[in-house]
């Protein structure tokens, strides 16, 4: 499935009005940044046992919002790109890294448009965040991006909210309730909610968004397809924010994990596959 334009443009005005928002939450924390050359988002600390070595390689982190684990993957030491098709968000993207001293390249499109504006084969690590591949409605073109950006031998780094989790109803607060379509689906989700999901002290207008959720075998198979051979897939017990209010608890580490019994969940997790 191709991007389909009336879900892009409401999804641009969602973020869009999103990334100032955000990057004034202390839970992005990008003060921190500018004031403390060796900190590193959260979502890149929880993966650095898994990331390994990323010193003088080419990367590019796709739907990379308003640049956080960028800046932190370049402070590791990578030659960084960020995509997104959010102006607002790059241009928060653009004031971090330059406030933290990141020699970091940012550029603006829509996802599927990104081998239209990023050269060929060049990337020696494709890096997704948590949060990118729900705005997506075809995970095989999805794969099909990936595979064209990586040169022979580069990788692709993924950690995400796992479909299981995706799928539950997340206004239950007194069990877990598979609301939603844990396989991919030709028609988005839309959603219409005035907050987000980190603290912040602003009213929302573009309310809306659209969504979609993917299984993970279509998501191992996609890869696969172009290619790919898959060389880890950890699953998690814990997620980087507040996914189900009500029902969660903060670790130690930042990370959130469901209270009662939370080995019945997998909340996230982190794929890497390497192309040949």
């Amino acid at each position: 499935m191709d991007a389909i334009p009336d879900s892009i443009a409401t999804n641009r005005a969602h973020w869009d009005e999103r990334a100032p928002a955000h990057a004034a939450s202390p839970d992005y924390d990008v003060d921190r940044f500018r004031t403390d050359p060796a900190f590193l988002s959260d979502v890149v600390r929880f993966d650095l046992p898994r990331l390994g070595d990323v010193n003088g390689l080419r990367g590019v982190h796709l739907q990379c919002h308003i640049g956080t684990d960028t800046v932190s993957l370049a402070r590791l030491g990578a030659r960084m790109t960020g995509l997104d098709f959010s102006p607002a968000a790059l241009h928060q993207a653009r004031e971090l890294a330059q406030a933290a001293g990141a020699d970091v390249e940012f550029v603006e499109a829509e996802f599927y448009r990104a081998p239209d504006v990023l050269p060929t084969g060049a990337f020696d690590i494709v890096y997704t965040g948590i949060g990118a591949l729900c705005w997506l409605p075809g995970i095989r073109r999805w794969a099909e991006v990936v595979a064209s950006l990586l040169g022979p031998g580069g990788r692709l780094f993924l950690r995400e909210g796992h479909p299981v989790l995706w799928s539950l109803d997340e206004k239950r607060d007194d069990a877990l309730v598979i609301g939603f379509p844990y396989f991919e689906h030709e028609a988005p989700l839309v959603f219409d909610e005035p907050g987000t999901y980190v603290d912040v002290d602003v009213t929302f207008t573009h309310t809306a968004s659209h969504s979609w959720n993917h299984g993970l075998g279509e998501i191992v198979t996609a890869l696969l397809d172009m290619g790919m051979v898959l060389t880890q897939l950890v699953e998690h017990d814990s997620v980087p924010w507040n996914a189900l209010p009500g029902q969660m608890s903060q670790l130690t580490d930042g990370e959130w994990r469901v209270t009662d019994r939370p080995a019945r969940l997998p909340h996230t997790y982190t794929l890497q596959a390497r192309k040949l």
